[in-house]
């Protein structure tokens, strides 16, 4: 299998994934933009405040996608295609459960993110509107993570590009057929989601199609064994919970940032999106870790798993040097484009190094992330997250108590060289266990 592993293979299974990352910035710019063309500003807001609330509760089921991955690229490595099969159907039971249940508590998430976020009646009104509709499409988007993360495993990041494109090029012609040409504004945007996001489904179910042929997929014993479903509610479990805290480091950098002022603040969360591009350039790579490193664990393949995580991180290592690159050469130029406030612009510049730093430093906690999620190693990624967020909290109050708003910013880039360390201190025994005959959870069940 070492031999197989080459350059061209990790760059097959990343671009296709970096490109679709690429198109999702640009469903939110027409989604305001037609909105917009209403002529007010309440259906901006609302629009904005219905598409976070719903994908800040779709991002707890990421998991769904990053768990799929490793287990289905593990099942693939070990040549087992009954179980590659069956993760499937797992995937798209938990997908469509999960969706099932949000639209029954639609009410209390609704008034839930109201409560913890309020906004003008006539907003609120008209976000309500807005997600009421789309909430129905929730089974299609979690289910879709499944089959995401099922296609990742086996290298068909090729299928993920087409069911990506095509979702949010069908959205972007629905909006504005519907919310413009039929005059249904607010309500046209949604039901362009909502069909985009079925749409997406029927795709991806097309992509798996081989799949429905066999028999394993609906083999209820297989689908529903007790011993890999513990073993794959204990490895999402863990996910989410990895997942939980670093959005609480991300939601606290927030929180601390805003008790600086309004231009400090406006400031950070505009270097912000420098570190989403980051990690939308990064996935890519990452993907290509967990599919990878999964398969050649599941393939008991020591060798092939470390040319794996090698080749896969030196290629996220110099798409970061690019970007810390770039960034130190066109950032100014950047933010002016994306602010016109001159006292937001210069405080902006004073902060840029951080972002010019953060793709450095970053790296190695972003590409561990990919190969411990292919190896199933949740465990271990939960724990040194949750020794990450502890450090960050230690260092970040005692820091911005001395260098403010610096303070902050390197309590962050703190955060990803202590994951990063951390994860890099676990890895030996990771790689240790493809030499383990039958150690696998794939094998052993």
């Amino acid at each position: 299998m070492a031999d197989l592993l080459t350059h061209r293979r990790v760059l097959a299974i990343a671009l296709p994934i970096v490109l679709s990352n690429a198109t999702v910035p640009i469903l939110g710019v027409v989604d305001t933009a037609v909105v917009g063309q209403l002529g007010e500003a309440a259906p901006i807001g609302a629009v904005g405040i219905g598409a976070i609330i719903l994908s800040s509760v779709y991002w707890i089921f990421g998991f769904l996608r990053m768990g799929t991955t490793g287990l289905t690229s593990q099942a693939a490595g070990a040549g087992d295609a009954d179980e590659v099969d069956a993760l499937l159907s797992r995937a798209l039971l938990i997908g469509v459960s999960a969706g099932l249940v949000m639209i029954v508590a639609q009410f209390a998430i609704f008034q839930g993110a109201f409560w913890v976020s309020p906004a003008s009646a006539e907003v609120e009104a008209l976000a309500r509107d807005y997600m009421v509709i789309r909430i129905w499409s929730a089974p299609a988007t979690i289910a879709l993570y499944g089959i995401t993360g099922w296609l990742i495993a086996q290298e068909r990041t090729r299928a993920v590009l087409v069911i990506q494109v095509g979702m949010n090029g069908a959205n972007i012609a629905l909006s504005f057929f519907l919310g413009l040409e039929l005059g249904w504004g607010i309500e046209g945007v949604a039901w362009a989601t909502f069909l985009a996001e079925w749409g997406g489904l029927a795709l991806g179910l097309w992509f798996c199609r081989g799949v429905f042929g066999g028999a394993a997929w609906l083999s209820a014993a297989r689908v529903f064994d007790v011993v890999r479903l513990k073993h794959m509610a204990l490895v999402n479990s863990d996910i989410l919970i990895r997942s939980v805290l670093l959005q609480a480091i991300f939601v606290s950098f927030l929180f601390f940032g805003a008790d600086f002022g309004d231009v400090q603040l406006a400031a950070n969360q505009i270097l912000m999106q420098f570190l989403q591009v980051t990690a939308y350039a990064l996935d890519g790579f990452a993907f290509s870790a967990e599919a990878l490193v999964g398969q050649a664990l599941g393939a008991r393949a020591r060798a092939a798993l470390r040319r794996s995580a090698v080749l896969s991180s030196l290629w996220g290592g110099i798409v970061c040097a690019g970007l810390a690159v770039s960034f130190a050469l066109f950032g100014g130029a950047i933010i002016d484009v994306m602010t016109t406030a001159p006292e937001v612009r210069d405080v902006a510049r004073t902060y840029l190094p951080y972002m010019v730093a953060a793709p450095i430093v970053g790296v190695a906690a972003w590409m561990l992330d990919g190969i411990f999620i292919g190896a199933t190693r949740t465990k271990d990624m939960r724990n040194m997250m949750l020794i990450s967020t502890l450090i960050y909290f230690a260092a970040v109050v005692p820091l911005m108590a001395v260098f403010q708003n610096h303070g902050l910013w390197l309590g962050l880039l703190l955060s990803f060289i202590v994951r990063g360390a951390t994860l890099g201190w676990k890895y030996p025994s990771l790689e240790a266990e493809a030499d383990k005959p039958g150690s696998s959870p794939v094998a052993s069940t």
